[in-house]
């Protein structure tokens, strides 16, 4: 039975004014339709000072809570494990709620089964979003009670440069890069991790079009970057500008490409990021973090505006997929 050209023209205006509604709840954006990403609202994160960590038991120490899909999370994750903080910091993943919207503690965590009710425990307003990167600490020095050390990705990965390590951990933030890693990160920010977002949360076509020339552009211009120095965007040393831009590219095929619409070129045809990617990806610590079917599952499953089915599609395993452009390139 065929339906009215009335009802199928009602029925898209009322679902573009639903979506309208859910995007604005998802991802804010300006006037002309651009995504604008809220900034952090809990800054200036710190490092303990290790003298204080030295003396208090297994179960006391500060912890680092992450979302196994949360690209934001990601990045600590891997300077976690590339520096084997392990004998300083435990891990905590928390789990993504999609029907509630909220990041679940399980087992319970400080008595906290949710994210959110850790914020509050540390005296962080409700009005705050609880997001995941986070570090807390359950016994502050100063009150000898949970604190907030920060949540703002960027910087924590700072952080966690400077945290007590194992010997010979590396330094992913030397300071005779740091310049050109800041100059680096700037322009990896802007124009491909925030902009496979741009492209994904746009509210028009125009909107989408402008995010997607900057995303490209960008890549082409990591793509020069890589062929002038190498092996890694700052030269001969992995540094906290790979680990920024890392979780966005690993995450290329298996989300931003199909459901972030992020499709002018196949990744493939980057053959310097690929074969970067494809070095950093088999690094043993750094393959400990990757898991495409939990992407898909929070990506798929929470995002309902882009995603409404809820259908998760199937697809290559990350291996295959980043061995996959060595092949192509041959």
């Amino acid at each position: 039975m065929s339906i009215p050209p009335v009802i199928v023209a009602i029925a898209r205006e009322s679902w573009r004014w639903q979506w309208e509604q859910l995007m604005k709840g998802l991802a804010p954006a300006d006037k002309s339709g651009n995504f604008q990403r809220v900034p952090s609202q809990v800054t200036n994160a710190v490092v303990p000072i290790k003298e204080n960590l030295v003396n208090r038991h297994a179960n006391e120490f500060p912890r680092l809570i992450i979302g196994r899909s949360c690209p934001w999370a990601h990045r600590t994750w891997l300077v976690y494990q590339i520096r084997g903080l392990q004998t300083s910091l435990d891990l905590l993943l928390a789990k993504a709620d999609h029907r509630q919207g909220l990041w679940k503690i399980e087992p319970s965590w400080l008595g906290c089964s949710s994210l959110l009710d850790l914020y509050k425990l540390c005296g962080i307003s409700p009005k705050h979003r609880a997001t995941v990167p986070a570090i807390i600490d359950p016994k502050s020095t100063h009150t000898n009670a949970p604190k907030l050390l920060g949540n703002e990705s960027a910087q924590l990965i700072e952080v966690l440069n400077e945290w007590p390590a194992k010997e010979n951990s590396p330094d992913l933030f030397p300071h005779r890069l740091r310049k050109e890693i800041n100059e680096c990160s700037k322009i990896l920010q802007s124009s491909i991790n925030d902009g496979v977002y741009k492209c994904g949360f746009a509210r028009n076509q125009k909107a989408y079009e402008n995010a997607s020339e900057e995303l490209f552009n960008g890549l082409n211009e990591v793509e020069l970057r890589l062929s002038k120095k190498g092996p890694w965007l700052c030269g001969e040393n992995l540094t906290l500008a790979d680990i920024k831009l890392f979780p966005t590219l690993i995450r290329w095929e298996a989300i931003y490409a199909p459901l972030f619409k992020c499709s002018k070129k196949p990744l493939l045809l980057f053959p310097k990021i690929c074969e970067w990617r494809r070095r950093l990806f088999h690094i043993p610590e750094v393959m400990k973090t990757c898991n495409s079917i939990d992407w898909q599952n929070d990506y798929f499953g929470a995002l309902f505006p882009l995603n409404p089915s809820n259908i998760v599609p199937n697809g290559p395993d990350l291996t295959t997929i980043v061995n996959s452009s060595r092949k192509t390139m041959k």
